[in-house]
């Protein structure tokens, strides 16, 4: 049986997401405390694959995620889902609004509500948390008087939804990325997304740009891009991309190899399935029949001299 771990503990958002990936029906699910653990658990063989959250619309990537993701033994991304976030204010049952002293949850729920919380508990104190579900245990624990997080977290622990809905952006979505240790991709799609991580051979003017410049060329487009810092001295970063495509397309594998040519290091984390399906039209001469027919070219005015 394959086993899949996830921040948990149940209720959690990254629990509803797993459930909605068909590849989860027959897994045993294992909640971990924190995304630390539950990648560990991948890199150690306790699981077999993890969920967890990149990035949401609204509070940007997870830096958890990415920093592990960028360091320590590899892994890939197999697929991603996306979970559109609700929120709701959990208690104990008959408590009220005005009984509300301490509120727990996690820093990336806090971010989301902040406003509400300030308008209708603006004397209430905030204790930033591993999960949101680890906040609805702590309610039913008694050990603060409610939390913010997923209103299927009060059924689980026996609490009472006080607020639903209490997101300030009521839109946000949160996009969770199941990883697995290495193993060749699938098939590309035609709608995919690669995801790698960068490190500068130096730092120099224009080295940003430089990087840039190699999936520009090509007419590959950048989905998401973010400095991380390479947890050595102050000024060195590496930089956590998504791009538009397959590492099977010679667009996409062309860039990469130029990438690994011009800096210190390139970690592959993937191509997969994209799910928004955004995915745009290759631009003109970008294409893979594209690539075969400059090559060809160049072979003949190699071997002939001709044109």
């Amino acid at each position: 049986m394959t086993t899949i771990a996830f921040l948990g503990p149940e209720g959690t958002f990254a629990h509803a997401a797993l459930r909605q990936l068909p590849v989860s029906t027959d897994a045993k699910l294992l909640p971990m405390s924190s995304v630390t653990h539950a990648i560990d658990a991948v890199r150690t063989s306790a699981a077999d694959a993890a969920l967890v959250p990149l990035e949401n619309s609204v509070e940007g990537a997870v830096p958890a995620t990415l920093d592990e993701l960028a360091a320590g033994s590899p892994l890939v991304i197999a697929e991603e889902t996306y979970l559109r976030v609700r929120f709701a204010l959990i208690g104990r049952p008959g408590a009220e609004l005005r009984d509300i002293r301490t509120v727990a949850t996690h820093p990336h729920a806090e971010a989301q509500v902040r406003r509400w919380l300030m308008a209708q508990l603006p004397a209430a104190q905030v204790a930033l948390v591993g999960s949101t579900a680890g906040a609805a245990a702590a309610v039913a624990a008694g050990e603060c008087d409610a939390a913010v997080g997923a209103a299927v977290a009060a059924e689980i622990y026996g609490l009472q939804v006080l607020a639903d809905g209490i997101a300030d952006n009521d839109s946000a979505v949160t996009r969770f990325v199941l990883l697995t240790r290495p193993t060749p991709p699938a098939a590309p799609t035609g709608n995919d997304r690669t995801t790698i991580v960068a490190y500068l051979r130096a730092d120099h003017s224009g080295a940003l740009l430089e990087l840039l410049s190699e999936f520009g060329n090509r007419g590959v487009n950048l989905t998401r891009i973010e400095s991380r810092p390479t947890k050595g001295r102050i000024g060195q970063y590496c930089f956590s991309i998504d791009c538009e495509g397959h590492v099977a397309d010679e667009r996409v594998g062309d860039a990469l190899a130029a990438l690994r040519r011009i800096c210190g290091d390139v970690r592959y984390l993937g191509s997969y399935l994209r799910r928004d399906g955004l995915q745009g039209a290759v631009l003109s001469g970008r294409a893979d029949r594209d690539f075969v027919d400059a090559r060809s070219w160049l072979a003949q005015v190699r071997s002939t001299g001709r044109s």
